[in-house]
């Protein structure tokens, strides 16, 4: 009995510190980046862990030297090329009929959380995504892991943030810091994590981010270099030159890198609908791209996997311009094809290796017509690959940071800069979207980037409707009627038949009119109800019942159980919702950015 006692009350005390630290923390912005760091540290660990067993698995399934990458596509066994993308494709169709037998949800990941859930990810969803992402990479599909470890990232300080009821503002900073830890170990690159996360996952730049998204990319990439001694994604050796009349060829190279950027998102498209108009099914098509895969690696061997090794194999090797772009095509389809076939994986590492290929064949063109330009043939590879990984990811910034980074360069980021520019705006312009929200707009999610829009889907009609609605019989009299409502008694009376459904309202200005004073005693409530059609349901948010109010031009609107069960369970006024609307922007962009009484124009209390 002593020992029960004794645990119940450790159990007591540690509940107690929970709640403590949970109150504390949400509050303390010190213990808040404290917290993204050290948890940044152990991001960077588990993404080195993780890029070890890609590794491991592309020792093992095709027989490469340990010292290569596979998409180098050195050392491979032809025998394993033939059968391991097909059986890894039949172990990710088996893995996605389980998945849909578990948990049949879509998995959310950093960028939906972020602009719909307000930062909420499931841990167990992220954990699989990634299982699934790193069976994917060990097949050689033709993806990286950095989608895997982004996911990963995102929902473990998601979770920490659940946990310490972290407000909406917070948690949504905590999955961006994760997001940028993972992806500042994947490339080696802490400036180029912190962006990431700014641009895609958080969808801007504040400064109340700032220091926990830096701090979580800085520990994330000095544990990893610990761990691994890993260099930067590519090693540019000897003296990078570029020429002041060179720089507008870079812009040009920025429209080319546009246009590949956005086939290489509508090939995705094209490849889902082919394999879903194959007649296969659901879980038998990663295996059938599987065998697609096989053919073109065949004959382009370096179209397996992420393209990292890739990336540096071209740096130090020069192709001639055909076979430069043959492989840029075949890269493009070995892409396509492994996700719309099933395999999981995100464009990143395959963007750049894109933009590389294409870099490199335009810089040879561009040498033979102006042969002084060969001394430049490096750094077109390097604005390629910014260029096209900027249009297809939707972060210029973080592509231009990347090359920043491994160069050290000032004049070649300058001409990363204009390719990247370019690029960029051209998509956005002519195409709208990056790879991830051309997803989200295929899945039907109107979804422009990680701007949080999720609160005015949780704003709902129920959370604003008064539940106190003066509802009145269809066959009451109107001398009745204005017996129980005298004027100012009540705003607006809704009229209700037998079976308590809503026949429409009645103002109870009209009620007292004078013009009706001679039929008030064989006139019912029903023959003065009107708009019996113009109502609210409970799910409908706040931006649709705004819209309600303006296309309508009425200032009260009654609540309907449903469409189905037409009874008035409440009601709503314009005044209100635009209150409460005007309200939730305010508070939202005062938390971004850390100021909370920004919008308080009164005078300071004093102390």
């Amino acid at each position: 009995m002593a020992l029960a006692g004794r645990l119940h009350e450790g159990r007591r005390r540690l509940r107690i510190a929970v709640a403590g630290l949970q109150r504390d923390l949400r509050d303390a912005e010190p213990g808040q980046i404290l917290l993204c760091a050290l948890m940044g540290a152990l991001t960077g660990a588990i993404v080195d862990l993780l890029r070890e067993g890609v590794a491991w698995l592309h020792v093992f399934d095709f027989g490469i030297p340990s010292n290569h990458y596979l998409s180098e596509g050195l050392g491979i066994s032809r025998i394993r090329l033939i059968f391991v993308p097909a059986l890894g494709g039949v172990l990710m169709g088996l893995a996605a009929l389980a998945r849909r037998a578990w948990a049949p949800h879509d998995i959310a990941d950093p960028i939906e959380a972020n602009a719909l859930h307000g930062g909420r990810m499931s841990l167990s969803d992220s954990v699989w995504l990634t299982f699934v992402t790193l069976l994917s990479n060990g097949a050689g599909a033709s993806l990286g892991m950095e989608a895997g470890y982004s996911q990963l990232g995102g929902g473990l300080y998601s979770w920490l943030g659940r946990y310490l009821r972290m407000r909406r503002t917070d948690l949504r900073v905590f999955v961006t810091a994760g997001a940028g830890a993972a992806i500042a170990a994947a490339f080696n690159a802490p400036l180029a994590g912190a962006f990431y996360g700014y641009e895609l996952i958080l969808g801007s730049y504040t400064t109340r981010a700032l220091a926990p998204v830096v701090a979580a990319s800085v520990c994330a990439a000095l544990v990893q270099r610990a761990m691994s001694h890993m260099k930067a994604l590519f090693d540019v050796t000897g003296v990078l030159f570029v020429t002041p009349s060179g720089y507008f060829l870079f812009a040009v190279l920025g429209v080319a890198a546009a246009g590949v950027a956005v086939l290489a998102m509508k090939s995705v498209t094209w490849a889902e609908r082919g394999f879903r108009h194959s007649g296969l099914p659901d879980w038998l098509r990663p295996a059938a791209g599987g065998m697609v895969l096989s053919v073109i690696a065949w004959f382009a061997p370096q179209v397996l996997g992420s393209g990292h090794g890739a990336v540096q194999f071209h740096f130090d090797t020069r192709w001639g311009i055909a076979a430069l772009l043959v492989l840029l095509a075949a890269k493009l389809v070995a892409s396509a094809v492994s996700v719309g076939a099933g395999f999981r994986g995100g464009l990143f590492s395959s963007a750049l290796f894109l933009g590389l290929l294409l870099g490199a064949a335009f810089g040879q063109i561009a040498a033979l017509v102006q042969p002084g330009l060969e001394s430049q043939h490096v750094v077109f590879m390097l604005a390629g690959m910014g260029a096209v990984a900027a249009a297809i990811i939707g972060a210029p910034l973080t592509m231009v940071f990347l090359v920043l980074e491994a160069t050290g360069d000032f004049p070649v980021t300058v001409a990363v800069v204009i390719a990247v520019t370019v690029a960029s705006t051209l998509v956005r312009i002519t195409f709208g979207y990056s790879f991830a929200t051309w997803r989200f707009h295929l899945r039907g999610l109107s979804i422009r980037g990680a701007h949080d829009v999720g609160w005015i889907t949780e704003m709902t009609v129920a959370r604003l409707m008064r539940t106190d609605p003066k509802c009145v019989a269809a066959n009451l009299s109107l001398r009745a009627l204005r017996t129980a409502y005298p004027v100012g008694s009540a705003k607006r009376l809704y009229v209700l038949d037998e079976e308590g459904h809503y026949r429409g309202a009645i103002d109870t200005e009209d009620l007292h009119d004078a013009a009706i004073d001679d039929a008030l005693d064989w006139t019912v409530a029903l023959d003065l109800a009107v708009e019996p059609n113009q109502f609210l349901l409970p799910s409908e948010n706040i931006r649709g019942a705004l819209g309600r109010f303006d296309s309508l031009q009425t200032e009260t609107l009654p609540v309907l159980l449903s469409a189905g069960e037409p009874r008035v369970i409440g009601y709503v006024t314009e005044a209100y919702a635009l209150k409460r609307y005007t309200q939730e922007l305010e508070r939202m962009r005062s938390a971004e950015l850390g100021q909370r009484e920004l919008f308080s124009i009164g005078p300071r209390p004093k102390a």
